[in-house]
């Protein structure tokens, strides 16, 4: 089969998987509840089955949906943009950026919303954009490059988690208790109001990656190669690297710092069904989605009524995969 055929069996699939957890993955959690009943009583709040379907339940999903889609975009867009199979959207330290500000805010003990978001975490998200664009400044000095970008990216990255220790050491007990539990990732939402507060940001950096796939397949070629092609290369990889920042960050802001899924997703993907960013773009939104959401009830339900952060999940999903993928790469460049 072709890398096309494979690309468009993978859509298919991806489309039937994508509907298969969002109508399925709302009915598991701690306690059973009556669909029936659900939805014949939406909208009373004393009905507990609507109410833990359609505030809790279902909202978690769609959460859990829009922000594995945003990783696993960011990570495909900056893979593509660095060339390297390894790199994932936390290369850049947007998140540690974002975990920062929302553990400042525990710290503050700031409540309260702010653009539909809570305090914590709309200060991750300017947390994150804001190292987002100390990474992008700093890399652009004198002339973009990849192995800049990566080491502006860790570096400010690891000023950051000095930053998150600080504030724990200078936190009590309660408030560091908070803070672990933020930076294990999670997605504990409740109704729709985060959704509705990520989804322009999501939606920007969304749109961005999709609409440059066909330029980001001439940067794999190299630079030179892709101006000479009528590529705007410096404009093209200023778009490409705010819709990582924009898709990381909203990410961050509601869900914490869940790892590997920007690697996991796109990296299976380019096996599966080549190298096209064309194709690879919503298929990579459609298969990120599906994972995390199938991660999140699994961490939920695998230990009820405990929980497992999502995060720890996707980090023992990840770990294993990451030391594959290097071992793999690994081999491909040994002498025989």
């Amino acid at each position: 089969m072709t890398d096309r055929g494979r690309a468009t069996a993978l859509l298919v699939a991806g489309i039937l998987a994508f509907v298969a957890a969002l109508l399925l993955c709302p009915l598991f959690g701690s306690r059973p509840i009556d669909l029936g009943k659900a939805l014949s009583e939406i909208g009373d709040p004393r009905s507990p089955d609507a109410l833990v379907f359609f505030q809790l339940r279902l909202p978690r999903v769609l959460c859990a949906m829009l922000v594995g889609g945003s990783l696993s975009l960011a990570g495909l867009a900056l893979q593509g943009l660095t060339r390297n199979g390894l790199a994932s959207e936390y290369t850049l330290g947007v998140a540690s950026g974002g975990a920062f500000g929302a553990v400042l805010a525990l710290r503050l003990g700031l409540t309260g919303t702010l653009w539909m978001l809570p305090v914590s975490a709309a200060a991750a998200l300017c947390g994150a954009g804001l190292v987002a664009l100390l990474v992008l400044g700093w890399a652009s000095r004198g002339g973009f490059d990849s192995g800049s970008l990566l080491l502006s990216g860790v570096t400010i990255g690891m000023i950051a988690s000095a930053g998150i220790l600080l504030v724990q050491y200078l936190s009590d007990a309660t408030q560091s208790h908070l803070m672990v539990r933020w930076l294990m990732g999670g997605l504990d939402v409740v109704g729709y109001g985060a959704l509705l507060g990520i989804l322009p940001f999501v939606a920007a950096g969304a749109l961005l990656v999709l609409w440059h796939g066909g330029e980001l397949n001439q940067l794999l070629q190299g630079d030179e190669l892709a101006a000479a092609r009528g590529v705007a290369v410096r404009r093209v990889r200023g778009a490409l690297l705010a819709a990582v920042a924009l898709l990381t960050a909203a990410a961050v802001s509601v869900a914490g710092p869940v790892g590997f899924v920007g690697l996991i997703v796109p990296h299976t993907l380019r096996l599966l069904g080549g190298l096209d960013h064309r194709r690879l773009g919503p298929l990579a939104a459609l298969w990120g989605a599906v994972f995390l959401a199938v991660c999140d009830t699994v961490a939920r339900t695998v230990l009820a009524p405990a929980e497992i952060p999502v995060g720890v999940l996707t980090a023992l999903l990840g770990g294993p995969f990451f030391l594959w993928v290097l071992g793999s790469r690994r081999r491909r460049v040994s002498p025989m």
